[in-house]
């Protein structure tokens, strides 16, 4: 029987940490602290609700990092 994988792990970082920040320098510092994956959105953007792990998603507006989860 094959074994059971290991998921990948994520990086201990909090979301939050994101709002306010200009959308590129927040995609910067999001790969910099490990996250495999950064997604930026519009405000009321139609998406997958997959969760991924290692995925960071920006909300945008404005250039600014409105709302940020993991998945």
């Amino acid at each position: 029987m094959a074994s059971i994988p290991t998921p990948p792990a994520e990086p201990h970082d909090s979301p939050d940490a994101y709002v306010g920040l200009d959308a590129d320098g927040a995609e910067r510092r999001a790969r910099e602290r490990g996250w495999s994956a950064v997604r930026s959105l519009p405000p009321g953007a139609i998406i997958t609700m997959e969760y991924r792990v290692g995925r960071l998603n920006f909300e945008v507006e404005d250039g600014r990092v409105k709302r940020a989860w993991k998945g």
